[in-house]
């Protein structure tokens, strides 16, 4: 499986190498720099690419920007976002484009390597890998807008949990509740969020990741007006 990894701390981006080959991963390019990344994943258009939102020269959203424009290049190229910062606004356009494997990961909260390399996996396989942290900032920022707000407390703590990628046994478990009233909580959530319902993990995360995106587009880009499942 080919990597390309984007990271300026050379210790980090030395170690992302190390740990990748030793699991069996061929890393093609590591790069150091924002100006550097479109053009590696563009030329390599590898497996997986695993990058920082912040790099130089400016130490803003280069990586996450090269990542979105790499994609309309390379539709569907797997992305994992390895940061320590949630980018929201080019975040919600990389995780709602529903092109292809995503994830978006707190380097300080990654705590196993095995976690990581997992992660990495599932990207590249096209599923969807999202820290906690990162979902509940973004839900967080559209808490005050309809239809959010609809939702009861309850629902609210589904819905983050859904946009993580567990699936309703996951759920059940985490709340302590039965699978049935799973079920219904996240029927109730689809129905207020005006999306058709749907039993596949990992298009469940995109349907609600791309609900975070309404009202909020990029610059030059208009909302999208639906976002079925």
């Amino acid at each position: 499986m080919r990597v390309v990894i984007a990271e300026d701390l050379a210790l980090l981006r030395d170690g992302l190498t190390r740990i990748l080959e030793a699991f069996g991963f061929e890393v093609v390019a590591a790069v150091d720099n924002g100006p550097s990344v479109l053009p590696a994943l563009v030329t390599h258009r590898p497996d997986v690419a695993v990058l920082d939102v912040r790099l130089p020269p400016t130490f803003t959203d280069e990586g996450l920007q090269a990542a979105i424009r790499a994609r309309a290049e390379v539709p569907g190229l797997p992305i994992l976002v390895l940061s320590q910062h949630v980018e929201q606004l080019y975040a919600r356009e990389l995780l709602s484009d529903r092109a292809g494997g995503v994830g978006y990961l707190l380097k300080d909260r990654v705590s196993h390597v095995e976690q990581f390399v997992d992660a990495v996996r599932r990207v590249a396989g096209g599923g969807t890998v999202m820290d906690p942290e990162v979902i509940a900032q973004l839900l967080a920022s559209r808490a005050r807008t309809e239809p959010l707000r609809e939702l009861t407390a309850r629902e609210r703590e589904v819905l983050g949990l859904m946009a993580e990628g567990r699936s309703n046994a996951a759920i059940a478990a985490r709340l302590f509740v039965t699978e049935k009233a799973v079920s219904k909580h996240i029927n109730n959530i689809f129905s207020k969020l005006r999306m058709p319902p749907s039993d596949d993990d990992n298009r469940r995360v995109l349907a609600v990741l791309a609900h975070l995106d309404d009202d909020n587009p990029a610059p030059g880009r208009a909302p999208r007006m639906s976002h079925p499942a």
